[in-house]
């Protein structure tokens, strides 16, 4: 918890002002995968443990993405096309799953998951619709659709 915090304090700032496009990166057998299309959009990935995937997609400009992973075998996808999209997720434990695709504009997702074998999707069409999940504990779903 107390990295994801640190982190996001001090990323933020900086993955706004710059564009980042990578390649996959491996550590621990942990994969991060950042493809983006379009201009002024951000990502913020950090990860600590072991075998964690997060992987984001973004097309159109200014959408913002912010992932953190602390453990092992949590998984991330999020998936942004429009403009000014917002999606901040944060796992904590292991084998816990998210996932995140917004379309149109002015959206933002959060979600924070701490424990184990938690899953959450959120599917957002339109423009400005606002998502928020947070999970403690082991075995939560959750599903959030909006037009």
């Amino acid at each position: 918890m107390f990295f994801a915090i640190t982190f996001k304090k001090t990323a933020f700032s900086a993955i706004l002002a710059a564009t980042l496009i990578a390649a996959p990166a491996f550590a621990g057998g942990s994969v991060a995968t950042v493809e983006q299309w379009g201009w002024g959009n951000a990502v913020g990935m950090g990860q600590t443990g072991a075998h964690n995937r997060a992987t984001v997609f973004q097309d159109g400009w200014g959408n913002t993405s912010l992932s953190t992973q602390d453990g092992a075998f949590n998984r991330t996808v999020i998936g942004q096309s429009g403009y000014d999209n917002m999606a901040d997720t944060n796992q904590n434990g292991g084998r816990n799953l998210a996932g995140v695709a917004q379309f149109g504009g002015n959206n933002q997702a959060t979600t924070e998951q701490n424990g184990f074998n938690n899953g959450v999707g959120v599917i957002q069409v339109g423009n400005g619709n606002t998502a928020t999940s947070t999970q403690n504990g082991s075995g939560n779903v959750v599903l959030i659709i909006q037009d």
